[in-house]
Formats: C-alpha cells, structure tokens, sequence
C-alpha cells in the first residue's frame, strides 16, 4: 500500500490528460511508417533512371527491351515486404520490453508503461529506474546520477521538493514524485531517440560506402548516355528507336541496382533472425556495426555468470571473537533489499533482532553501505574501500578467498556516525569478518567466449569485484588472457590506453572508468561493444560503437543500448 496521503490521480483524471494530449509519448522519428518504408524503396536515384529508360524504350516501341524491368520491380517489392515483417517483428518485440514503472491511481499501486504515463502522475521511484519524465519528489529521498545530461557522475541526494530531470537514474532511495513535464516537452524524449538508434545522417559504414558508388555512378551515368546516343544517332545515322536500344543496354551494366536493395535487404533479414532469437535491435544499421565489433567488453555478474548470487559462508576475522552471523543478520534486517547481494544476504542471515537509528545506503561510488547503531557505524563493503589504509594488514586474510573465485565483502565496525552527506570514511575501522558471496558460471560461457575468440574478437572483462575474483571466473570461463589483470583503481589518467593493451581482466572499475576504457580503445582504433546491465554500465555503453544490455537488468540500461538481449543469454 502506499503512504495514506499520497493517493495519485483518479481514473477520471487519467482519462481528461488523455484526451488533452498531456500523456508521457515519445516521438519517435526512427521508427519508420509503413508509407515511409514504400515511399524510400520507390522513389530511389536509380528507380528514376530505370523509370526514364522504360518510358524512352516504350517512347520507341521496343517492348522486347524491357525484360529488365519486372526484376527491379521484383527486387523494390522484397525490400519493401522484408522490411515491413522486420518493423512488424520487431515492433511486437518493443510491446515485449515496453519499460514499465509503478504509478500511484486512486490510491493504488499499479505497473504503467512509461509512455502510458500522464502529467501529474505520482510515480514510485526505486534504485535502477529511469527518471521517466520531468518531476519533483513529494516523499522520502534519492541519490540520483545525472551524468546522462551533465557529463558529471556525482551522486546528487534528492529530497522532498527537488526537481528530478527525466534521462538520469535512481542509484539508491526510494521516493514519491508527481509527473511536472511529459511527452514532448521532457527531456526524456529527445534522449530515449539518441539512445536507441542512430540518426539518419548516421549510416553504416556499407551504406556510406554503396553511397558513395551511387553518387559517382549517378554523376558518371548522364554524360556518357548522352555521348553514347549522340555517337549512335547523329555520326552513325543509326535510327532513333536502335540509338535508344543500344544506349539503354549499355548503361544498365553499369548501374548496380540491386546492390543497394539486397544491402537492406540483408539488414532487414538479420534484424528477423536476430528478433527470433529473443534479440531486439533498437535500430537495424545495429546489425553491421556488431559484425564489426574487434573488442568485447564484458561485466562478470549477469554476462559471465547467472545473474543470481548466493552467500556461501561467513568467516570471522582472527582478530574478532564475537557472533559475526547475529552481528550481518541486523544489519540485513534494517537495509532494504534493493540489489541482489542485499537480497542474498537477506536470504542467508535471516534472525536480525536490532533496530538500527539510520542507514547508509549503498552507492557505486563509495562501494559500502552501512547501519547505524548509537555511536557506531557498521558497514559491509569492498575491502579496498572499506579498509583502505589498513588493505595491506588484513590482504592475507581474504585474499586466498578471492583467489577461489568467491566474491568478497568485508564487514566492519566505524567508530562513528556516517551520513549520505558525510560518507567517507576517515577513521580506521574494527575488521569483525568476511562475506563469500558465489555467482555460478552460465553453462554455455565457455563455448560462447571460445567462438569470440575463433572470431579474433578480444574480450576485456570490466567489473566492480576484487581483480583476483574477477580473474579466476573468467578463466573458468575461458577467456584467453584471464591472467592478466588489474586493479583499476591503480590506473592513472594518461594511463588507460598503455592499460588497455597489457590486460585483459579489470577488477575495482568505477562507473566513470568503465567510459575511460571504452574511449581508450576507439583511440587505438578498435570498433567496442560494451555489454551492461546495471546503472554504472549506462556511461559506458553511451559512449561505445555497440551497446549490449540485458534485458533482466535495470530500464535505464535497456533504454540506453542499442541491442537488447530479451532473455539475457549473452550467447544469443
């Protein structure tokens, strides 16, 4: 149920936005019209001249000559037909992996598609969504990452009365916000169009190039007509309707109509194929710029492994004697399941009793969470950020955990009270033990990586876990050069493309790195594909030639790709 006062628009409200046009709709230029799709294969450069060359042969009556008509026709209907299944497919699938976000109406709690949205929605916002439309907050807080329109990847706390700019994404909180600026008039309109496919003067490098050849043909084409029906009829006296014959079978070997069609039509074809797979393409040039991909850049939860994670065990540090099961079950018991280690660690430590007097939610920059109990913060987080100076004294402890595979948190008391605006952490923390967390290896990994590699496609595997961990999943995996890894947060500016080239395995990779990574290697010349599915994948995947998200991960990373894996298997 939601809170008492906040009851949203009434059915009644709902439907008077709607007639008034105030509803939440895109538009989406992209998305071509069936009429558009007939006029573009129709009305084409070379249609023209075959058209202009039909009416001279009928002009002169040599109706034998014109067997090349019914081909073009033939070929314009294909690309034509081909297209249309293809928007028809992929159309259904866009209705498939429709976003969708929880709306408050009379009072109720209600699952909405964001383009169903209307002005003055009161929506319920959670970690990973979308701000889907220009709004406020009316409830409760938010730590939201604008970087999507700014460039900056600070976290900004949001509380009651805040404006909140649709196009940046909740990184932790929850809240309530009305709907100020829908459709049109938000931000999120222009954005969604930028993120899901390339603009029209955007093409492929094959259709730039086929361009290119129509261009010069097209200027080459005229001339040499006109000098070849000259040469026929007025210096060999050859008779008008023989001149017309002659120049027309020899310009149609020159023209390569069909070049530009069976383009599309390849295009249209792979985007169905790819669509019967569970594979959605935002936009179909997509096809040609992932055939290109020379680089892979992977994350190792959802992509390596299941998306799912279990906590194994719990182990005491040699210098903590006290219950450190009872110690995580409070503080799973007061922090919100709000991503999937909390959810596992919710799951294993179940008998929490305490309640704490705050929380310190878990950001992706910071890396830890933490409950405040009186006078003292209990955190659990990334050993590197949690320990920091006192890393190298407690590194033998859990490393050799690392080293199995597992991924590791670190649990601790501060002595002291942290706040979202006061959460770095100054003070050495009491080490009371570690957290094994597992994600299993997806069975077909192995085989997927082994083809990338037949391919000559190089895999550089991006994530926010300890590089150790992060190394041993990715040889289980497979993937050649698994034991040259990093930790990034060793790398300096100026040192990301030297990086780039001597490892393979990236481990501690903030959001805003994962971008520098991805520039790094454009720089060098390679074509990147860049696979996500959380917030801190959204930077990354922005920036790269081919954006791959999947599907069971946050909206605003499904918004933000150009193609979605609907069942997020990563061999599809």
């Amino acid at each position: 149920m939601t809170d008492k006062q906040i009851t949203g628009l009434t059915q009644a409200e709902v439907d008077q936005r709607i007639q008034n046009g105030q509803v939440n709709q895109a538009i989406d230029d992209q998305s071509k019209t069936a009429t558009q799709i007939i006029r573009e294969n129709v009305f084409t450069y070379f249609n023209l001249i075959f058209a202009i060359l039909a009416v001279l042969l009928v002009f002169v009556g040599a109706w034998n000559d014109l067997t090349f008509l019914p081909v073009i026709v033939l070929n314009t209907i294909i690309g034509i037909v081909q297209e249309l299944r293809a928007k028809k497919v992929l159309s259904k699938l866009n209705v498939m992996n429709a976003t969708e976000i929880i709306a408050v109406r009379d009072g109720q709690e209600e699952k909405i598609p964001i383009e169903k949205l209307v002005q003055d929605d009161v929506i319920l916002l959670q970690t990973g969504d979308q701000i889907p439309a220009d709004a406020r907050v009316i409830s409760g807080e938010l730590r939201v990452n604008e970087a999507l329109l700014t460039g900056e990847s600070d976290e900004i706390t949001k509380t009651k009365d805040a404006e909140l700019m649709s196009g940046s994404f909740v990184v932790s909180g929850k809240a309530y916000a009305v709907l100020e600026k829908v459709g049109k008039d938000s931000y999120i309109s222009k954005l969604t169009i930028k993120a899901k496919a390339m603009g029209s003067v955007e093409q492929s490098e094959m259709v730039r190039s086929i361009n290119r050849l129509v261009k010069w043909v097209g200027i080459i084409i005229i001339p040499v007509g006109i000098a070849l029906f000259s040469q026929s009829f007025f210096l060999n006296n050859i008779g008008l309707k023989r001149s017309i014959t002659s120049m027309e079978a020899a310009l149609i070997g020159m023209i390569p109509e069909g070049l530009y069609l069976l383009t599309t039509i390849a295009l249209a074809l792979a985007a169905m194929r790819l669509a019967r797979q569970e594979v959605m393409l935002h936009d179909m040039k997509s096809v040609e710029t992932l055939a290109r991909v020379n680089v892979l850049c992977v994350d190792k939860t959802g992509t390596i492994t299941e998306p799912k994670m279990a906590v194994e065990k719990a182990v005491s540090s040699k210098n903590f004697t006290g219950d450190l099961s009872s110690i995580i079950a409070d503080f799973a018991k007061n922090m919100p399941a709000d991503n999937a280690t909390m959810k596992a660690i919710q799951a294993y430590f179940k008998d929490g009793t305490q309640t704490a007097d705050s929380i310190l939610p878990f950001t992706s920059v910071n890396k830890y969470s933490g409950v405040i109990f009186g006078n003292q913060t209990t955190l659990i987080g990334a050993p590197e950020m949690v320990l920091r100076d006192q890393f190298a004294q407690y590194q033998t402890e859990f490393e050799k955990y690392a080293a199995e595979g597992y991924r590791v948190l670190i649990a601790a008391n501060y002595p002291g009270i942290l706040t979202e605006d006061n959460s770095a952490l100054k003070e050495n923390v009491q080490v009371l033990g570690y957290i094994l967390l597992s994600n299993p290896i997806r069975k077909e990994a192995k085989s997927t990586f082994q083809y990338f590699n037949q391919q000559g496609v190089d895999i550089k595997v991006i994530s926010g876990d300890n590089p150790v961990t992060v190394a041993r999943v990715a040889k289980q995996a497979g993937i050649n050069g698994a034991d040259k890894y990093i930790d990034a947060q060793t790398i300096k500016d100026g040192e990301y493309e030297q990086a780039m080239q001597n490892y393979n395995v990236f481990g501690r990779v903030k959001p805003d790195q994962k971008r520098k990574f991805v520039v790094a290697l454009q720089n060098q010349g390679n074509t990147v594909a860049m696979t996500g599915d959380g917030v801190n994948d959204i930077l990354a995947m922005k920036k790269a030639d081919c954006s791959i998200a999947m599907a069971s991960g946050n909206s605003a990373a499904v918004q933000a790709s150009q193609v979605v894996l609907l069942d997020s298997n990563f061999a599809k």
